[in-house]
């Protein structure tokens, strides 16, 4: 392979992690430890071409998403996480997302009808659409999210009220956000996307980044996105149980 070849398929490797959710520097700093298989920050800033002050931060969120590990002690130290691990568990996500689909689809073929799901763009316009799905509920609120923390921060107030006036709180997340909360907590690890439900009457399906959602207020849309979600950790607890 020439290096006109190499970098072009340099560019695909970098084009294809993008479209799992990795930034362009996330993307860029994981294939470089792919190659180095270890390495502390300023290595893999170095050899990633991205810029050392940012390193620490595109290597966290990497730790985040799963896609590296990282030793106690300082300089910490990185690897990448098995390329199998992943695999599997990017497999797994896309059949999750065509399951949810499937589930769309099967519905407005028997309604014979469209529905309307508003896009809405800017993560502040998504936050404060999320804060308004909180204070509306009554009875329950899922949110299913790899970046609880980040959420957390804008509307934890607003989910401290829900709990108090009796609403049940379902947060399912990874096992590195923390979860100041009286609700009921599911951890699982892979998650891409935010996807929050108010009381079977309206839903919210977030980007990776939070910068973009669709919402509806389409009650039927929304039980079948919550039966979705529950039909996932009843196979996901069964799992566990074999």
């Amino acid at each position: 392979m020439n290096v006109e070849d190499a970098f072009e398929e340099y560019k695909k490797i970098i084009d294809a992690l993008q479209n799992l959710g990795l930034s362009i520097y996330e993307s860029k700093a994981f294939l470089a430890l792919v190659v180095l298989g270890v390495g502390n920050a300023e290595v893999i800033a170095q050899t990633a071409k991205i810029p050392r002050t940012s390193s620490y931060k595109v290597l966290e969120s990497l730790e985040k998403k799963g896609f590296v590990s990282s030793s106690e002690g300082r300089p910490k130290i990185y690897k990448p996480e098995k390329l199998s691990t992943i695999r599997e568990r990017v497999i797994s996500e896309v059949e999750e997302l065509f399951d949810k689909l499937e589930f769309v689809h099967e519905y407005l073929m028997e309604k014979g009808e469209p529905q309307l799901v508003y896009t809405i763009y800017g993560k502040e316009r998504v936050m404060k659409k999320l804060m308004e799905i909180v204070d509306l509920s009554d009875e329950e609120l899922i949110i299913s999210t790899p970046v609880f923390s980040e959420i957390r921060k804008n509307i934890l107030k607003n989910l401290e009220q829900a709990i108090n006036r009796g609403v049940r709180v379902i947060i399912i997340t990874s096992y590195k956000q923390k979860v100041p909360l009286e609700a009921d907590i599911y951890r699982r690890e892979g998650l891409i996307a935010t996807d929050v439900v108010s009381d079977n009457k309206r839903a919210l399906l977030a980007s990776p980044e939070l910068e973009a959602c669709g919402y509806t207020d389409n009650p039927a849309l929304a039980q079948h996105l919550t039966h979705f979600i529950h039909i996932m950790l009843d196979q996901r607890e069964k799992k566990e149980l074999t």
